[in-house]
């Protein structure tokens, strides 16, 4: 049964490309911007961070210039909060596909997470400016980047296919889910620095799987930097089940999706 719906989704592959060209094209249609609000979300942040904790509170950044570390951390998170918000509300909006037409259901969310993959490539070449401006050579690692990016990817979507679920049943999740990821964003050390955690908490820190990521993809564009490979593989792992959880809810409640939306 798995095989053969894993041969489906296959087979359904340029279904897939269309969408996530389709999303592309509604992100952006009639914006003022378009493109560019790739480069201005974590820029923006990045700016705010700098001013509120690098210069008012004062926030260590391990011997980095502190719009380096915001903003190596940002470009990830910009990339993971987006894209979960835009695949979390992406049954909801292709209702009326939904009704009319059979696909694997799993290719609408799927889409909407490789969506957002662009606008990350965008703000991965912005940060190697931020970078060069403050005197920052980038590590040969940085090309690493897309590599460690895969889980990344798999964790957004796992975490996207629990929302999007959610969300066709009960249509108040389209709400939580920001204050969820502003939640989880205050775990995550973006705005300050691993180290700063107490040693002896800092193994439930890891429990979050964004921290590896994060901590690993600042590691690898930064020179002289050497990157734990152990919570890179925790936050792997934890990837994976919540992947898993995500697949096994979402296939389940899928036959359903047509009645209940």
């Amino acid at each position: 049964m798995r095989r053969s719906w894993l041969i489906e989704f296959w087979q359904y592959h340029e279904l897939l490309y269309f969408m996530v060209w389709r999303d592309l094209k509604v992100r952006y249609k009639q914006t003022l911007l378009g493109v560019a609000w790739a480069i201005i979300q974590p820029l923006f942040s990045t700016a705010i961070f700098f001013l509120f904790f690098g210069k008012i509170a004062k926030m260590p950044s391990d011997g980095i210039p502190y719009p380096v570390f915001a903003y190596l951390g940002m470009a990830a998170w910009t990339y993971f909060s987006g894209a979960t918000s835009y695949a979390s509300n992406s049954l909801v909006n292709n209702a009326n596909l939904l009704t009319k037409v059979y696909f694997p259901r799993l290719i609408i969310p799927t889409a909407g997470v490789l969506a957002s993959l662009p606008d990350f490539l965008i703000a991965s070449v912005v940060g190697v400016v931020v970078m060069l401006i403050y005197g920052v050579t980038p590590s040969v690692a940085f090309l690493l980047w897309p590599l460690i990016m895969v889980p990344v990817v798999l964790l957004t979507l796992g975490v996207s296919l629990i929302l999007a679920t959610l969300n066709v049943r009960y249509r108040d999740v389209k709400y939580a889910v920001p204050f969820l990821l502003q939640m989880w964003m205050f775990l995550t050390p973006i705005i300050y620095p691993t180290s700063i955690v107490p040693e002896r908490f800092r193994h439930l820190l890891f429990l979050n799987p964004m921290v590896g990521y994060i901590d690993t993809l600042r590691a690898a564009a930064l020179p002289g930097r050497d990157m734990e490979w152990g919570p890179f593989g925790v936050a792997v792992a934890i990837s994976l089940v919540v992947l898993a959880v995500g697949l096994i809810n979402f296939r389940r409640a899928e036959r359903n999706f047509a009645d209940v939306i």
